[in-house]
């Protein structure tokens, strides 16, 4: 694809000229300094603060895609997702989903019972940390039909990271505010709603560590790195887990994760 500079230019100039700046205003100058580098199918930005639900800055989905990538992501699934635990690792920089992904992420009951829905053949993300804690995720999209970004224009768009970064810390680099409640501008307590979950099932901090894992598509091997412990234990462990819930299986599992999550 051959890059659009007559409309980068054109987008950066209306922005810059004007003085309040909404975030739709902010998204739609994205989506077309994107749209003028490669070719994509979606954008949506997410901020994401700590454990707290992320925040829905801008998106290009119709209602029914919107329900799927963003009501129903910001419902629960988003605590599953690479590109939120990227976030908690304030990572910076470009990233595609199969570079963020576990080692079991596609074939995961959560692939199969959630993000299989996006249809996507390709997700990227740019990864911005801003001085206030927050990290917003500039996500561009392609669906199956469009197949996945070709190498020159992932080469492009890792040129770009650095003016994506710096044009998204000015646009947006004081959104701590929005995360807080009654107490405004205080950093949120670092209690996520899946914390909740395993507190209302009993798990112990080490059980819910390694279902979490498991959940968002980890092998016990892999477990077992992140975790410094034996593959046998991981397996001991989630025995252990299934025991006490009276379950077989991982998509017995996701169903009580996620219905502790909406009750």
């Amino acid at each position: 694809m051959r890059v659009d500079f007559t409309g980068l230019f054109r987008a950066l100039a209306g922005w810059a000229g004007e003085t309040e700046v909404s975030d739709r205003q902010t998204g739609e100058t994205l989506l077309a300094m994107m749209r003028a580098l490669v070719r994509f199918d979606d954008i949506v930005i997410f901020a994401y603060r700590d454990k707290a639900r992320p925040i829905d800055l801008f998106s290009t989905f119709d209602a029914d895609d919107r329900h799927i990538y963003v009501t129903l992501y910001q419902a629960g699934p988003y605590l599953l997702d690479p590109f939120y635990h990227t976030t908690r690792a304030e990572k910076a920089g470009v990233f595609r989903m199969r570079e963020l992904a576990p080692d079991r992420f596609f074939s995961s009951e959560y692939f199969r019972t959630y993000y299989s829905q996006t249809r996507l053949a390709e997700e990227l993300g740019f990864f911005v940390p801003t001085a206030d804690g927050v990290t917003v995720v500039v996500s561009l999209m392609r669906r199956e039909k469009t197949g996945v970004f070709p190498a020159p224009e992932l080469a492009l768009l890792n040129d770009a990271e650095p003016f994506v970064a710096a044009f998204v810390r000015r646009a947006w680099g004081d959104l701590a505010g929005r995360f807080a409640g009654p107490g405004r501008g205080r950093r949120a307590e670092p209690v996520s709603e899946a914390d909740r979950v395993w507190r209302k099932l009993n798990l112990t901090d080490r059980e819910a560590s390694i279902i979490e894992l498991v959940l968002q598509g980890h092998s016990s091997e892999s477990i077992g790195l992140k975790l410094d412990i034996s593959t046998g234990t991981v397996k001991v462990h989630r025995r252990n887990v299934y025991r006490k819930l009276g379950i077989s299986s991982q998509i017995q599992l996701l169903s009580i994760y996620l219905k502790n999550l909406q009750s």
